[in-house]
């Protein structure tokens, strides 16, 4: 509302106005011409009050014009993060209709930022119509994302609503499920089921979890299957549900609960079974449920795997458990009865994860509220936001000077970072002054305050004002701990919101955050002897991770091959070798 000037209120001014509508009444004689002056004065006193009460009734305008047209994204408060339980018996009917109108102005004011409703349901990969208070972070995450080039494949979305389908049929506690669990109790792989799950267990550290979790999404995708969730220590606390109506959570109550006895040498892994010849594509008689052991360290006969007729076997199995700490997207891109649904579902190889991700992983709304306090406290005013992601692999906490050295080179030949002059103490900008947010993520504190000082001591030569800032250094990783883990996933989606993305070689945290982000980042090459590499860093080929074991098998031939040479999609990482990740032709 437009403020009046001076210190005159309403009641002042309409004392005023009285006072000059009883001047004018009291001129009995005078010509027509005075009146009508009178009248004049009158209008245009009383106008400015009208125009006023008048804006105060008046909602914002639904197609952006209001006051709040240029504001970059919907300021969110703790108390719309933590919804608080309230007691609708007690509030008066006045109360609820100045939050009527509260909610439905804060709607208009966030949804500025957001060009159709398809950007609001990240271009159709979100249903319509799910609750939101729950879960804030599933329909508010488009006002804190510029819009991205890459959109999902009509079939892709196809594909996902007949998945969400699938899980409200055969989810928890359903008619099919109970029938299915009451197999697995049995022990007898007796009929074909009219529903069939891979159960994920959670396993190893956030970054490798959300990862390896979009993997086995995908094969639940491309074989029928219905993804569960083991809910270890804190999934439930992190991310919120993904699918309509229905849990992905693995019941409490569910019959299996020694996930952690599972290995490679488990009598029901099928490695393991196919190893000591217990199982194999003429077995008459299939158990109802399979170990997959798929970790880094699984051998020659887990990785049979990722082989059309090892698979052809599975799809016979209603149960698979599947623990692994990878990312291994790739190689279901080398099955051969896989090839034509995922060239289907994504024309665009390198938005696997891209899409994936913001389909099924949603922020909770104790990690939203720490995602959108921090982002409206340091980054959103900034003309640009760049995102350094630290992750040293050496013995000891750091800082190390020889990754500092790195992180800096790579900054400024990049041109991420403007270089400083140690010269002169004060340098004027040439035209209108920028202004650059750098977030930086590490364990250590270490590299933060010394990038953080180096513009603080100098001025940049461009004149840019650079702020530094990091939210946590947590100085070790700590998985198993709730509020550690929130931490990492805020600050994975924090970086994922930036601009600009530097990131450390074989690190999954800044994996996840390009992938959500839709960057491709400056990857900095993994240090050897404490010696900064020369060049420090190169760009990615693609958005998207490194699955950093994968097999190296031709299954028709029976021999080793190079998977990273048969097609021209799937290609050798940037930052490990011997890695895969998928590429676009136009990211080679």
């Amino acid at each position: 509302m437009k403020r009046f000037k001076g210190n005159s209120s309403p009641s002042n001014t309409n004392d005023s106005l009285n006072d000059t509508v009883s001047r004018v009444a009291e001129k009995k004689s005078g010509s027509n011409i005075m009146k009508s002056v009178g009248i004049a004065v009158v209008c245009l006193l009383i106008l400015p009050v009208l125009l006023t009460v008048s804006s105060f009734y008046r909602e914002p305008s639904s197609g952006g014009h209001s006051g709040f047209a240029e504001a970059r994204s919907f300021p969110m408060k703790d108390e719309e993060v933590q919804q608080p339980a309230l007691d609708g018996a007690r509030e008066s009917a006045e109360v609820r209709d100045f939050k009527t109108e509260t909610e439905k102005g804060s709607e208009e004011v966030s949804s500025h930022s957001v060009d159709s409703p398809e950007d609001r349901h990240l271009g159709g990969l979100l249903a319509v119509g799910l609750e939101e208070a729950s879960c804030l972070s599933r329909y508010q995450s488009s006002l804190y994302r510029k819009a991205l080039p890459h959109k999902p494949s009509s079939y892709l979305l196809s594909r996902l609503r007949k998945y969400e389908a699938l899980h409200k049929r055969c989810g928890p506690y359903t008619a099919p499920y109970d029938k299915t669990l009451q197999q697995l109790k049995s022990g007898h792989n007796s009929e074909p089921a009219e529903c069939n799950y891979v159960v994920w267990i959670s396993f190893s550290g956030l970054g490798n979890r959300i990862l390896s979790l979009a993997s086995a999404f995908l094969y639940a995708l491309l074989t029928d299957r219905v993804l569960l969730v083991d809910r270890g220590t804190d999934m439930a606390d992190l991310f919120c549900e993904p699918f309509p109506d229905t849990s992905w959570l693995l019941p409490v109550d569910f019959p299996i609960n020694l996930f952690d006895s599972f290995g490679q040498n488990s009598s029901h892994c099928y490695g393991n079974m196919v190893k000591n010849n217990v199982i194999n594509n003429s077995t008459a008689s299939l158990p109802p449920f399979l170990y997959l052991h798929l970790v880094h360290d699984y051998g020659d006969h887990d990785k049979l795997f990722f082989c059309d007729q090892d698979q052809t076997l599975l799809h016979k199995v209603p149960w698979l458990f599947m623990k692994t700490d990878n990312y291994f997207v790739p190689s279901l891109f080398l099955v051969p009865s896989f090839e034509q649904e995922l060239h289907n579902l994504f024309p665009e190889k390198e938005t696997v994860f891209h899409h994936l991700g913001r389909f099924l992983f949603h922020p909770s709304n104790p990690v939203w509220g720490l995602i959108t306090r921090y982002y409206h406290a340091y980054l959103e005013k900034a003309d640009e936001r760049i995102g350094i992601q630290i992750r040293v692999f050496d013995i000891g906490t750091g800082p190390f000077q020889h990754v500092l050295d790195q992180i800096i080179a790579c900054s400024l030949k990049e041109k991420v970072l403007p270089e400083v002059n140690a010269r002169e103490s004060i340098i004027r900008p040439s035209g209108n002054q920028r202004s650059k947010s750098v977030l930086v993520t590490s364990l250590s504190a270490g590299y933060f305050e010394k990038i953080r000082n180096m513009f603080w001591e100098y001025p940049s030569v461009t004149g840019e004002v650079i702020a530094v800032y990091q939210p946590s250094s947590e100085q070790y990783q700590q998985t198993e701990k709730k509020m550690h883990n929130r931490k990492a996933w805020a600050e994975m989606y924090l970086l994922s919101l930036t601009d600009v993305l530097v990131t450390s070689s074989w690190s999954t945290f800044g994996y996840v955050a390009q992938g959500l982000g839709g960057l491709k980042p400056w990857i900095l090459y993994k240090p050897e002897n404490k010696t900064a590499p020369d060049p420090p860093c190169r760009r990615a080929m693609s958005m998207e991770p490194c699955f950093h074991a994968p097999p190296f098998y031709d299954c028709k031939a029976k021999t080793g091959v190079d998977t990273g040479a048969l097609v021209p999609h799937v290609r050798h990482c940037e930052d490990m070798s011997w890695g895969l990740k998928l590429v676009d032709h136009d990211g080679l």
